[in-house]
């Protein structure tokens, strides 16, 4: 017999599998020798100063419980009929690819970026003395920019495709078994490098090919179809293409547009990073002077509101985290954040963004959006990857300027009044929508020790490459994930090159 209960536990209890044991024995009357169970949902209910856990437990009386995931056998292709290749290997790129792989059609994988170990070298080279490979970064490699970004799995794209499979994918793959059942899973920017190799071994032992370092610049066609790609050495693959460069790729663009594509601007979100103490946050999300105590995880938040009808809110939210470089060219300014899988950092950060729509851009070229984006980058820089920095209150209150408090941020920080580098609309909008969050935590978000640090601008592609199958795209050419305009987010751009490798493997 299979029972499914909730139960409400305080965080002490909810950390005790011996007290969830007890729970279910006591609420269904039953010995603890009668029944197994597994955690189907677990979630955190902190809107009252008694902080309670949320659990759904699936209870098995008299039997055993079954695995949490059923584990995906792939085939071997060495031999396989069919192939395609999969360029860049990001969230995106690598879902589509181990869908090819189950599916008995041969990935052929195409990363202009190093493998992520190597790339984790030139990353630290770039937060250590701010020495830029433009190949290499936390945008370009293996896993993508989502390899250094916390990992966070939560997602709204439940109606888009198999969540619970991308999870098991990558718990197949090592990943802690309480991201198929925590409400918001993620897995850590330390933990995430190593799961990633895993599923490239996954990979290469059943037939496929993985090719980094390796940059394609052109998209060849046998008339109206897409025939396959040439890479900036030379060299020639063929066969139908699933594109998942990711948002940072530019040149892809470019050449597509060259190429007679159909692309169109998109609306996307550009503002700032604002840090706080970690501290701060868990008084202020856990209603408590003493922080999160003993058995809560480091809290996280997410503000929005509208000023003037334009959105502002919380992205990419990183409880113990810092704040990184995330520039993928020379003479532009980006950051974002990410943190380990314990969040046990000093400091919180969070992007905080508003609204920018295509229709408010100079033209109405599909790169409009985009030129606004590198104007902003180009206005933030700084030499050295030295980021623009501003205290939250100066920024609100027009205040005297002071050096900025220390930070995460691994290169240094140049006092900047924000509203010299930002457009004044974001400005404006970010200033508005701070004193809204202000007074939605009591004043607590308006610490006097809450930093700026300019420009998160990487929120999802500003370039959208339409794929009706009407259009020309749709022979031959797979555009997924983030870069292509259809996704924002780890799972969900997994869930889309899903799609594309079941659409291509449809047209085979």
């Amino acid at each position: 017999m299979i029972r499914e209960i909730a139960l409400t536990l305080t965080p002490e209890e909810a950390a005790s599998e011996e007290m969830i044991t007890q729970a279910v024995a006591s609420k269904l009357r039953l010995k603890r020798s009668d029944f197994t169970f597994n955690i189907a949902k677990r979630s955190l209910d902190a809107r009252r100063m008694d902080v309670k856990v949320q659990l759904v437990v699936e209870v098995y009386v008299n039997q055993q419980r079954p695995p949490l995931f059923t584990p995906v056998c792939f085939p071997d292709v060495s031999h396989a009929s069919h192939s395609a290749i999969v360029v860049g290997f990001g969230p995106a790129g690598i879902f589509a690819s181990l869908t090819l792989l189950e599916n008995g059609i041969k990935p052929i994988v195409i990363e202009r970026g190093k493998d992520v170990h190597n790339r984790l070298i030139d990353t630290a080279k770039l937060c250590q003395s701010g020495t830029l490979n433009p190949e290499s970064n936390y945008a370009f490699g293996e896993g993508g920019a989502g390899a250094f970004s916390d990992g966070k799995l939560y997602t709204r794209s439940v109606k888009r495709g198999n969540v619970k499979k991308v999870l098991a994918l990558l718990v197949q793959h090592g990943a802690d078994p309480s991201i198929l059942y925590d409400a918001h899973p993620h897995i850590g920017s330390d933990k995430l490098p190593y799961i990633i190799e895993r599923i490239r071994n996954t990979i290469l032992e059943h037939g496929g090919e993985i090719h980094f370092s390796k940059r394609v610049d052109s998209i060849l066609s046998d008339g109206e179809r897409t025939s396959g790609v040439r890479c900036s050495d030379g060299e020639e693959f063929s066969g139908p293409v699933i594109l998942a460069t990711g948002h940072s790729a530019k040149d892809i663009y470019f050449e597509l547009e060259r190429k007679g594509f159909v692309l169109e601007a998109k609306s996307t979100a550009v503002g700032v990073r604002v840090e706080h103490s970690q501290f701060l946050i868990d008084r202020m999300q856990y209603h408590s002077r003493d922080g999160r105590g003993l058995y809560l995880s480091p809290a996280a938040y997410s503000l929005k509101t509208q000023v003037s009808g334009r959105g502002v809110y919380s992205f990419c939210m990183c409880p113990g985290g810092v704040i990184v470089p995330a520039s993928s060219e020379g003479g532009s300014m980006v950051v974002n954040g990410m943190s380990p899988s314990s969040r046990r950092g000093k400091w919180a950060n969070s992007g905080i963004v508003t609204e920018v729509r295509r229709e408010e851009m100079d033209g109405d070229d599909p790169f409009s959006v985009l030129r606004y984006i590198e104007g902003i980058e180009r206005s933030c820089y700084n030499p050295g990857f030295a980021a623009p920095a501003e205290l939250l209150v100066e920024f609100i209150n027009d205040k005297p300027r002071t050096a900025p408090a220390s930070s995460s941020y691994p290169r240094p920080l140049v006092l900047t009044r924000l509203d010299d580098v930002l457009p004044p609309i974001v400005a404006v909008s970010l200033r508005e929508g701070f004193k809204a969050f202000g007074r939605m935590t009591r004043s607590a978000f308006l610490s006097d020790s809450a930093l700026l640090i300019a420009p998160e601008t990487r929120t999802s592609s500003p370039v959208r490459i339409l794929r009706d199958s009407s259009m020309k795209q749709g022979a031959g050419l797979y555009p997924a994930g983030e870069g292509a305009g259809y996704a924002g987010g780890i799972v969900s751009a997994a869930i889309d090159g899903t799609e594309a490798a079941l659409r291509l493997g449809g047209d085979l």
